[in-house]
């Protein structure tokens, strides 16, 4: 997938914020995923300045996704809060497989995702 430019409202939106954006839901979407931890640049920034999902803005909180040599396989880090009812271990798993799933969906000629999760907090 090449990263391509198109206008939305009010800034660029290149299929690699796409890609994160949907990659941020599948994980997300795990059971016991309370949510993804937001970083440190999204916590500085203040409720006014945040861009609204699917604007094309700053990439998901909590998801960073690299492609080392630019065509091989993906690394994705997910960085999430589980549920206090979940067992972080198990948490991480599934967020870490649908994810996968998302990806092998998106791409199946390609090598297998590279997903690394961690839960940073319980609530």
């Amino acid at each position: 997938m090449t990263a391509h430019t198109t206008r939305t409202a009010h800034t660029p939106r290149t299929a690699h914020t796409t890609l994160v954006e949907d990659v941020a839901r599948a994980a997300e979407s795990a059971e016991g995923v309370a949510f993804l931890t937001p970083g440190l640049a999204a916590r500085l920034r203040s409720a006014v300045s945040r861009p609204e999902p699917g604007t094309g803005g700053a990439d998901p909180a909590g998801v960073r996704m690299t492609r080392p040599d630019g065509t091989g396989v993906w690394h994705v880090e997910i960085h999430v809060v589980a549920l206090r009812r979940a067992r972080a271990v198990d948490v991480a798993r599934a967020a870490r497989e649908s994810v996968e799933r998302r990806l092998t969906a998106l791409f199946p000629e390609q090598p297998a995702p590279r997903v690394t999760v961690t839960v940073t907090g319980v609530v």
